[in-house]
């Protein structure tokens, strides 16, 4: 399985520390600055602590096998959302189980779950496995992305497949185009032959028929 997305980065912790090495005449400036440069930093380790807590329990949900590639949207407001609102939090991560963990049999799906800040935001949508180029394009940049790598062999296998009996049929379709052709070939030759065949026998006939007149015409002039 391979997996990619920015959720991942959220444990990682880049936060730097600053320090400032003013004279004691801009040491209270300083304090001022640093405490409001202190504050807003809180909100976004805060923020980020969240994201990691969330994707800890988000990393435990599991899809049905018939989900060959899964992918969830989070919106910075419904982080926010959950994050404000722990209910929210985990009727999102409820709702995330109930999707990928349902049946889509009897074809493989990619699945893509879009969060919001409130319920009404919330969607799945999905595609069947060889369909899903809109699931590619929409989950570029997916707070989660798991793909298949054997589906992407199954695939593979299955194009190959495709393009093999697509060239026998070619094959079997100008081998059955050649046999027509000489077929037609040898039917216009037997034509030409029997039409030939009647002519001769006609004028055979006819011949026949004029000397079977002479001689009888000439045996009455010798009984005569």
């Amino acid at each position: 399985m391979a997996i990619s997305g920015i959720g991942q980065n959220y444990y990682q912790n880049n936060v730097e520390t600053k320090r400032n090495t003013k004279n004691v005449n801009g040491t209270e400036k300083f304090a001022l600055e640093k405490t409001g440069s202190t504050q807003e930093l809180s909100e976004a380790e805060e923020m980020e602590l969240f994201k990691k807590e969330f994707y800890e329990d988000f990393s435990k949900v599991t899809n049905h096998r018939t989900v060959s590639n899964a992918a969830v949207n989070i919106s910075e407001a419904a982080f926010k959302a959950m994050k404000e609102d722990p209910q929210y939090r985990e009727k999102v991560l409820s709702l995330i189980q109930r999707d990928w963990g349902d049946s889509y049999a009897p074809r493989n799906c990619s699945v893509l779950i879009t969060v919001g800040a409130t319920l009404n935001e919330y969607r799945a949508d999905s595609w069947p496995v060889g369909y899903d180029s809109e699931f590619d394009v929409r989950s570029q940049n997916s707070f989660y992305k798991r793909t298949s790598e054997k589906k992407d062999r199954q695939k593979e296998l299955l194009e190959e497949y495709l393009e093999k009996r697509a060239q026998a049929k070619r094959q079997q379709q100008e081998l059955l185009d050649e046999k027509v052709a000489k077929a037609e070939q040898e039917r216009s030759r037997l034509a030409k032959a029997w039409a030939g065949d009647r002519q001769m026998a006609a004028a055979s006939n006819a011949y026949d028929a004029n000397v079977m007149t002479e001689t009888a015409a000439g045996g009455d002039t010798l009984l005569g």
